[in-house]
């Protein structure tokens, strides 16, 4: 079955799975100086003083719940399912006070916080719940910089500027090389601990960490923990730089909580059920979806899979046994999901069974893919699903406004959350968005200039991306977001070109592409890179074994992209939306270079840098000749 480029109509759209939502409550200021405000009415709810009192509620009064559960040994494909491994909230918060007294055992706190190199894990969280308990913050950082970076800059560079008292790894023998440059830091190097075995430097077992009994200290330290303790520190992406360390207290999460519980109240008799691959060193994953889990005290079940080729096929096997209550993802992850449901009936059934709802995030979603996903869900529900959308960053725990009512297509990232104010300053004709409320971090780790450069002169944060309302005339109906600030460009005619809505526009006209990158900064023209959607390429080939290097300059490939893109700049208007040409990419994207994030979502900046030889042939006399030409 097959749903490309569907359009619900409005005969066709159905009713919504019913799910409580609040009401929309914001007020509109439209200052002199061009300025639009936008300030939430609702005011912020009760909040406890701590995140780990979610923790400890939910330990004491549903102990046998299941908590986290996580495959049992390595995915293969073709293999046996693997059993899972469960931890309850009982067991893990027992386990998180031994592991809170070894922590406070070495001296760990603020200025010495603990350092997670692996991914997501059961051991990765019993260390990160039990540091939140007695004021030790954890830093979880890309697995990548650890595993794939070929000098260990990053890492070193965070070590010396996080100074870490403890570092993590879930194998000791994956990570050596990077435990081997941490042992040897000249200044204060830090203790190792590991699950496995490590090769190279000795390190703790992490069973010592956990046998470790619990005294008096624990309950003492947890009291002391509030609103200002610091209860991880994240990094940015890095994207405009080498990543800054964003303290994120107790306060600022638990205010976005309040925030999140107002916005979708919780349902006490239905737990919520969650399957999720989101990496836990960024705010979509390690707080949006952990934090909330254990504020409701759902489940979360640890997917390995990836929306990545090669990788998707272990988050499809884990859906074929789960039934999610709610989904959050990135577009590219919605992309692969919904060609798979699509062509398994039987998957589709259990998927859309216990669903309450679509959360995305990290980037635009495109509208085919909207619609294909709410016409799948007509026809095996009977009902469409409300597909919600937010907006933030690290440094806002990460929600600063909401989409949470029913909209008719993707793009709004909704209103500002209780206690938030949004300030959109004019910038031509759109918008800089700025925020200001109770989930704004305190300011980077050691880097008091550029927390100075990010905020303006009324406390504004300066988020970095530009939007405009949804609509001019009523503001309640939104933000809809209008681009990266950073990304954005001019072409040499002076023509300014808005690279994230031109993005997503080029992905919802042309199928068989998975993701693009824009160029043209100073160019007579916009070109593209872009990376072949290998499973409508296959199709179009008829080779199910197809290759992404074969579908990039296959003849059939290339005259469906080039007649799409024609259509697409007959519609498009202006210099600044029209595609001049474009190059399939049969490379994917490098994760050692940064081309592409955890979240899966891909860094433009660093694309273009590195494939700078790829760029320039585009603007050659004579492009390369699998280069699609619509000059």
């Amino acid at each position: 079955m097959s749903t490309a480029g569907a359009s619900l109509a409005a005969r066709d759209r159905g009713d919504y799975r019913p799910l409580r939502l609040a009401p929309r409550a914001v007020a509109f200021e439209r200052r002199a100086d061009g300025c639009l405000l936008l300030r939430s009415t609702q005011p912020l709810g009760p909040r406890p003083r701590n995140l780990c009192a979610y923790f400890r509620h939910w330990a004491e009064t549903a102990p046998e719940r299941p908590l986290l559960e996580q495959r049992l040994g390595p995915w293969r494909p073709g293999a046996a399912p693997r059993p899972w491994r469960t931890l309850r909230y009982g067991e893990a918060y027992a386990a998180c006070r031994g592991i809170a007294q070894a922590l406070l055992d070495r001296g760990l706190g603020p200025e010495r916080p603990v350092l997670i190199l692996s991914g997501n894990g059961i051991e990765h969280a019993l260390l990160t719940l039990a540091g939140m308990m007695v004021g030790v913050p954890t830093t979880p950082i890309s697995p990548a910089y650890a595993l794939l970076s070929a000098d260990l800059g990053k890492l070193r560079y965070l070590a010396e500027l996080l100074r870490p008292g403890l570092v993590f790894a879930e194998d000791g023998r994956e990570y050596a090389r990077a435990l081997t440059l941490l042992a040897g830091l000249p200044e204060a190097p830090p203790e190792l601990t590991a699950v496995a075995g490590a090769e190279g430097p000795a390190a703790t077992p992490f069973a010592e960490l956990l046998a470790t009994r619990p005294t008096a200290a624990v309950e003492e330290a947890w009291r002391a923990v509030g609103p200002d303790s610091i209860a991880k520190i994240l990094l940015t992406s890095g994207s405009t730089g080498l990543p800054k360390a964003v303290p994120n207290t107790h306060g600022m999460l638990t205010a976005n909580q309040a925030m999140l519980e107002w916005a979708l109240p919780p349902d006490p008799e239905r737990p919520p059920l969650v399957l999720d691959w989101l990496p836990w060193n960024h705010t979509f994953g390690g707080n949006l979806v952990f934090l909330s889990l254990l504020r409701e005290g759902g489940t979360l079940m640890i997917d390995g899979g990836r929306p990545l080729a090669g990788a998707f096929e272990e988050t499809l096997e884990n859906l074929r046994e789960v039934s999610p209550t709610q989904l959050y993802n990135v577009p590219s992850g919605y992309a692969l999901l919904v060609q798979a449901l699509e062509e398994d009936a039987g998957l589709r059934q259990r998927f859309f069974r216990e669903l309450r709802y679509l959360f995305y995030g990290g980037s635009g979603l495109p509208q085919s893919v909207w619609d294909r996903m709410q016409r799948l869900a007509l026809e095996t529900l009977g009902q469409r699903l409300v597909f919600m959308n937010g907006f933030g960053s690290t440094e806002t725990g990460p929600m600063a406004a909401l989409q949470h009512w029913q909209v008719e297509g993707p793009g709004c990232v909704g209103l500002p959350l209780p206690g938030v104010t949004a300030k959109l300053v004019p910038q031509g004709e759109r918008y800089e968005i700025r925020f200001k409320g109770p989930m704004l971090f305190p300011g980077y780790v050691r880097q008091p200039e550029r927390t100075a450069e990010a905020f303006d002169e009324e406390g504004y944060f300066r988020i970095g991306d530009a939007g405009r309302l949804v609509d001019p005339e009523r503001p309640e109906e939104g933000i809809r977001p209008d681009g990266r600030i950073v990304e954005d460009f001019k072409l040499m005619t002076g023509t300014f070109v808005a690279v994230g809505p031109l993005r997503l526009a080029l992905l919802s006209a042309v199928p068989e592409l998975q993701d693009a990158v824009v160029a043209g900064h100073d160019r007579p023209f916009v070109a593209v890179l872009a990376w072949p959607n290998l499973t409508a390429c296959r199709k179009l080939m008829r080779r199910p074994e197809a290759t992404a290097r074969q579908a990039a300059s296959h003849p059939c490939v290339l005259a469906a992209v080039a007649a799409a893109l024609r259509r697409h700049n007959a519609a498009a208007g202006g210099s600044s939306l029209r595609i001049g040409r474009l190059l399939l990419l049969g490379e994917p994207p490098d994760a050692d270079a940064g081309e592409i994030t955890d979240k899966g979502y891909i860094n433009q900046r660093a694309v273009l840098e590195r494939r700078r030889e790829e760029v320039a042939a585009l603007y050659a006399a004579a492009p390369p000749a699998t280069a699609i030409d619509l000059l």
